[in-house]
Order: structure tokens, then sequence, then C-alpha cells
């Protein structure tokens, strides 16, 4: 986030603090006279309102907040220039004892006019989208968590097992004479409802597959989904949380935005232990601790990584924080210099590619086979050598010839 700009010389300084049926909007000029008195406009007539009354020499403030690109999106082509603030970041800066309509409106301008906005990037509008249906999915992973959490209490209640077919198993509940009729109707909902959601959460994951092959995420996608841990929907929830990995000069600007900052300090004999900033994207901070887990259970590197911060912490919570964030340095570096992983061999990303493959369906793999679609996969990573056969787990593991993915690729019309 950028705290100095340069906002001087504009006509007027306007501030916008939306809310969920209004738009409080207020204005002053440089010298912070009002020029735009604070008052109130319904989100419907707002789009109106701004065409009549925003002109090019004014600069906009917004907060962040669930509309705030729908505003962005009308505001922008009006004025001269719109700056988007970090609410919580403004609140820090100046302080907000008061609150009242006026006053939200004079702490916007007064960072405005001193030019100390806690500016925020603007998402361009398909990042805006991959993040919405993002969030889309997350909301019917925790539904459907919530309606299994909700079962095992009734278990827990009852002092009943699982039963051997699983919770599911309607009959099973329809045969329980400790439960009650009114349970047993909430249980035949909830059981429906469960039903419904994995049925959306799969054409969920079918459509965020498409887009991990697809002309606008596929390059990077593909790049993320050769690291260890890194799947479908781990790299499109890093994808979407980072949007353009040019604006982070650093990995260490990356792993700051995801909050999951340095937390060991060791300086000679000393050895300090601090908390993760957890100031940034917590879905991105999330995910990537969920990565972490996965890349260390299957990577040999990783999990020889863990087992020496764990030794040094004894806490695995903090341990997978580490790897976390060194697994986020590496994601900065194949998306920014479009590396291979270089802690894997050739044979590691032809089998990761396999293992990719396999959890794609026929139109996620755009008519290629499973062998065919890791050879492709290894090809768009600029794997040069033609590997067709190789040994994992004890188990032969083949691919197809790079000559057959080419023809396949051409009577598709594959790029």
């Amino acid at each position: 986030m950028k705290h100095t700009q340069n906002t001087r010389g504009y006509a007027r300084y306007l501030a916008f603090d939306i809310h969920r049926e209004y738009i409080l909007v207020g204005g002053q000029n440089e010298a912070q006279a009002w020029v735009l008195t604070p008052r109130r406009v319904s989100i419907q007539k707002f789009p109106e309102w701004a065409v009549k009354n925003l002109r090019q020499g004014d600069i906009v403030i917004l907060e962040t907040t669930t509309n705030v690109w729908e505003t962005y999106d009308v505001v922008a082509p009006l004025v001269s220039r719109v700056l988007v603030a970090n609410a919580s970041a403004v609140g820090e800066i100046v302080g907000a004892r008061v609150k009242t309509d006026k006053e939200d409106i004079k702490r916007l301008l007064r960072v405005l006019i001193g030019g100390i906005v806690p500016e925020v990037w603007v998402p361009p509008a398909h990042v805006r989208e991959l993040r919405s249906f993002i969030s889309y999915r997350n909301r019917l992973v925790k539904t459907a968590t919530m309606i299994r959490n909700h079962l095992q209490s009734l278990l827990h209640k009852h002092n009943l097992m699982v039963p051997e077919e699983g919770i599911r198993n309607q009959a099973w509940w329809d045969a329980q004479t400790t439960i009650s009729v009114l349970e047993k109707m909430q249980i035949r909902q909830e059981l429906s409802l469960l039903a419904e959601i994995e049925k959306q959460k799969e054409v969920v994951d079918e459509e965020l597959g498409k887009q991990s092959t697809g002309a606008v995420w596929g390059k990077q996608a593909l790049q993320l989904m050769q690291l260890p841990g890194v799947g479908v929907i781990v790299a499109m929830t890093v994808l979407s949380a980072i949007g353009d990995i040019s604006r982070f000069e650093d990995a260490r600007h990356l792993v700051g935005y995801a909050g999951i900052g340095a937390g060991v300090h060791d300086s000679g004999k000393t050895h300090k232990e601090k908390r993760i900033t957890k100031k940034g994207r917590k879905e991105l901070r999330w995910i990537m601790v969920e990565a972490a887990w996965r890349a260390v259970r299957m990577s040999p590197f990783w999990k020889e990584q863990y087992e020496k911060h764990l030794r040094h912490m004894r806490k695995p919570n903090q341990a997978i924080v580490v790897i976390a964030r060194k697994l986020l340095v590496a994601i900065w570096h194949v998306l920014t210099k479009e590396e291979t992983d270089v802690h894997a061999s050739e044979e590691d990303l032809a089998y990761k590619m396999l293992l990719l493959s396999w959890s794609l369906n026929d139109n996620v793999r755009m008519g290629l086979t499973y062998k065919q679609f890791a050879k492709y996969a290894l090809m768009k990573l600029g794997i040069e050598d033609d590997i067709t056969r190789f040994v994992r787990k004890n188990i032969p593991r083949r691919l197809a010839p790079r000559k057959e993915v080419l023809i396949r690729m051409t009577e598709l019309d594959i790029a």
C-alpha cells in the first residue's frame, strides 16, 4: 500500500463513504473549505447523481467495502483520479472517536488532501470476477462444513457412532429411536441440502479447472501447479489474491501482502519467535497454509524443511507457517521469472503433471488423454526432454510422446 501521494492541484477533493443502502458524499477544496456539503445519495440513484455532479478536475477517495468496485466503476470515468483506501488503515492514521456522517467524510478528506491515503491496488475486472467466484466457492464449503458439524453434534448428543455407510445414510438416521421426529425432519433437510451444495461445488470446481487451462489464467496456473501442494483450487485462489505478480517488486512484498511475514529471528545464539502480522489477504494466508501441509506430505524437500523448523519451534502450527512463507517465495519466483521448481527433478515434475491430469475431467483436459495432458503441461513449462517413462512409488508411469501430443494439439486446435 502506498501512504504518500501527490494529491495537490485538483479543483475539488471528494470523499464517498459507502453504506449498504446509500453513499455519503462530500467535498472540499485544497484550502479545506466545503464545496459539496455532506449528503446521502441512495445506491440506486448514485449513478445518475454521479453523471450530473462529477467532472474532470475532481479527485475522489473511496474506502474498501463490499460495494467499492461497483462504485469505482461508476466514478472513475467521470473524474480525473480515484484513490481507493484501506478502511482499517485510514482509521489507524486519522482515528475516529466521533462517528457522524460529516466526521466520516472529513476524516477521508483529511488523508486525501494531505496525500497520505493508504492506497490499495485496483484489480481489473477479470481479477475481481475470479475473486468473487472463489469467495462463492468458499461460502459453499463453509455451509457444507456447518451442516456436517451439526450432524456430528447430533451424534454426540445421542451417544451414537458414525455408521459404516457414513454420516449421509438417511435410512440409518430414520432408524434411530433416540432421535426425535423434529430432529429427523431437520436431518433429512440438511442431508438434502448437503447433497445439493456438493453438487454445485462440483460444477464450480469444474469451471475453476477450465479457468486454470484457459487463455486468461492458464499459463500462470500451470506454473503454480508444478509446485508440491498446489492443485487447481490452490492455484486459482492464489492467482485471484495476487492478481498481477508484477506489482510485487520482490518476494518479501508478496509475503507481507499475505500477512505471513517472518516470525522467527535467529542471530548468533539468540532465537526469538515472533507472531505473524496477519495483515493482508486472509484467503491467501489460509490457502498457503493448506498448500504447505500438502507440500510437506508430498515432497521430501518440504518435509525435511518442516521437520527442521519443528525441531527449533516445537509447535507444528508455527513450523508450517514458515513452510507456507517459503512456498510463497517460490511462487513469486516461478511467476515472476517463469522458472521451474528448483527443488524438483524433471521426473518429479512429470509425476506432478500426471497427478494434475488425473484430477481433471475430459472437458478441462481439452480432449487430451491423461498421458497427453501431462506431456502438454510439461511442454508448456518448457521441459525439453521427451520423458515418456519413469518410475514413481515402485510403479512404472508413462506419458505420451511429444510428437503424439503435437499432432493431437493440431487436431484439437490447442495453442
